[in-house]
């Protein structure tokens, strides 16, 4: 697609008949977000993004790329140089939510555009560890049903809690600490309740946030990726120039190396099947 997708991309009323026929977007989402339905016009869901995804979405051509969830551990996430090259193309990239939210954060100052309270907190540096965002989620074909819960949407449920009066500010710190100190892979709401009954907290207020707490939950990812996805979609009504960035962009051998892999990857003919 090479220079073509760096055109001046103006959507007028005559164009909006054939956002249909064209991918503008691409957005990475898994368990904190599902795909609309019914799907937008214009707009591309992947699954969660690893290492390479976003260069290979960057060659097709979009105008945005939107960056909500990823992989890590189980295979290499996401690289910076990736999102610094495709921003060098042209290509809008935001991030929000869990892996996106962390990514916009350390590269903010390089253009890429950051959504949500969740980025905010690791741009202000209020958070900074990868596990804030990190848990277990079941395959696509289960729809990444979620098997633990994320740091940052236990604090906003703490918080609320705290806000509605449900806990006292103490005990809210206590349950704050409680759930922080538990290995993401095990950060679930029974293991927090059960953790803080061992420590001695207070038994009727335990009772209490534990039967407020299946419908006051707050899932802050969620929130956050919907935000990213209306900031998408308002940047595509209003017409999307392509950036410019205030970097040159260095090719490193690493870089080229690197690419030349994910392409050969996505090459099946190239590929070394064993």
């Amino acid at each position: 697609m090479g220079s073509q997708s760096l055109q001046l991309c103006r959507w007028s009323s005559s164009a909006a008949s054939k956002r249909s026929q064209r991918m503008i977007a691409v957005i990475f989402a898994g368990p904190s977000m599902p795909p609309p339905t019914p799907p937008i016009a214009g707009i591309e869901w992947r699954s969660p993004v690893r290492q390479g995804d976003l260069y290979s979405a960057a060659l097709s051509g979009p105008a945005i790329i939107g960056v909500i969830d990823g992989y890590f551990e189980i295979a290499p996430t996401v690289w910076h140089k990736e999102i610094l090259w495709a921003m060098a193309q042209g290509i809008h990239v935001y991030g929000s939510a869990s892996i996106g939210a962390l990514r916009a954060a350390e590269l903010s100052d390089f253009g890429m555009k950051g959504v949500g309270h969740i980025y905010r907190q690791f741009q202000t540096g209020q958070l900074t560890d990868d596990d804030e965002v990190a848990l277990l989620h079941g395959p696509a074909e289960i729809g990444y049903v979620q098997i633990t819960d994320a740091m940052v949407n236990v604090r906003a449920t703490i918080d609320r809690a705290l806000q509605l009066g449900i806990v006292e500010p103490a005990f809210a710190a206590r349950l704050v600490s409680i759930a922080k100190l538990l290995f993401y892979k095990n950060r679930t709401y029974e293991a927090i309740l059960k953790a803080a009954t061992e420590q001695g907290l207070a038994p009727q207020v335990i009772r209490r946030f534990a039967s407020w707490l299946p419908g006051g939950q707050v899932d802050q990812k969620r929130i956050d990726a919907s935000e990213m996805l209306q900031a998408i979609t308002a940047h595509i009504s209003s017409g999307v120039i392509p950036l410019k960035v205030s970097y040159e962009f260095s090719h490193t051998f690493a870089w080229e190396e690197a690419r030349r892999r994910i392409e050969t990857a996505d090459d099946p003919a190239g590929m070394d099947i064993r």
